[in-house]
């Protein structure tokens, strides 16, 4: 596809998520490549089963679970770019007839049949979805009897940090220059905003609530140096689909002479790795309960 023509979900995969680094996207895209193996394990997807990919973005998760002996793929995601990108990929692969396609959000998966699938993962979806109980319910609607969910999100909440910073690298004397380009993004997204509004522990209720048992949370969290990066890959990469690229902000928000001293402040620490990284990611899987039913 021509990236102008793509939607905003498609162009974030596809470009907007690097920055146009290559080193950037090929250590997102080995971590991403662990990530599914976690999940697709924690999963216990038999062979000959079938696996519905919520939100499947790229299909990292359901091309995964095919070559583990899927019997059935349902990829379904609200963008049809992506949808369109899993089809191709598929044919390529000469795929298509163990896959199905349909374009549905988390908390409404309508075109699903009950009881139709084996297994539900997601990876990085939950964290768009305002509903997230309405999701869960979904989950527990079009899974068998003793089928399975295997749940991947991120906390962000456990990245705010209370002194002034952006992104793990400390403002010092430009923070009120910084403190402009944050509203940018604190004006899309909130603190009520469904990236930020939960942490593991609500996943874990949410499950419990919609009948998941038993259940297994794993949080992994990590407080740790930055690597260095090029200064181009974190300026022109934007942290989700929703939100601009740091030069985008900074255009929207701040003068000439601001952007210079906040860049001359900002990419030394960049390029030198003089920050500190924040994470922390949930995995909550679980079986649907004989007693949900």
């Amino acid at each position: 596809m021509v990236a102008s023509k793509r939607d905003r979900w498609a162009e974030w995969l596809a470009e907007r998520r690097f920055g146009g680094d290559a080193a950037t996207r090929d250590r997102l895209l080995g971590q991403l490549a662990a990530r599914r193996e976690r999940v697709l394990d924690f999963a216990e997807l038999r062979v000959g089963g079938t696996l519905l990919d919520v939100g499947c973005g790229e299909g990292l998760i359901g091309f995964g679970a095919l070559e583990r002996g899927a019997g059935r793929v349902i990829f379904s995601d609200i963008s049809e770019d992506l949808l369109a990108v899993c089809r191709q990929a598929a044919a390529d692969l000469d795929l298509l007839d163990r896959c199905r396609f349909i374009r549905a959000s988390a908390d409404d998966l309508s075109p699903i049949d009950d009881a139709a699938v084996d297994v539900v993962t997601t990876r990085s979806v939950l964290i768009y979805v305002q509903d997230k109980r309405a999701a869960l319910g979904e989950f527990m609607r079009v899974l068998r009897p003793g089928g399975r969910i295997s749940l991947f999100e991120p906390i962000n909440r456990f990245a705010i940090r209370q002194q002034a910073t952006w992104a793990g690298y400390e403002l010092g004397e430009v923070a009120e220059i910084g403190e402009k380009v944050r509203a940018v993004y604190e004006q899309i997204q909130p603190e009520s905003d469904p990236m930020l509004d939960f942490d593991e522990r609500d996943l874990l209720e949410l499950a419990e609530e919609a009948g998941f048992y038993p259940l297994h949370l794993l949080l992994e969290a990590e407080i740790s140096p930055i690597e260095p990066r090029s200064w181009e890959g974190f300026v022109y990469s934007a942290g989700n689909p929703k939100i601009p690229t740091f030069a985008e902000a900074m255009q929207q928000a701040l003068t000439e002479s601001e952007r210079d001293r906040l860049i001359a402040h900002l990419r030394p620490l960049v390029e030198q790795g003089q920050g500190e990284w924040r994470m922390a990611m949930a995995h909550v899987y679980g079986s649907k309960s004989a007693r949900a039913d």
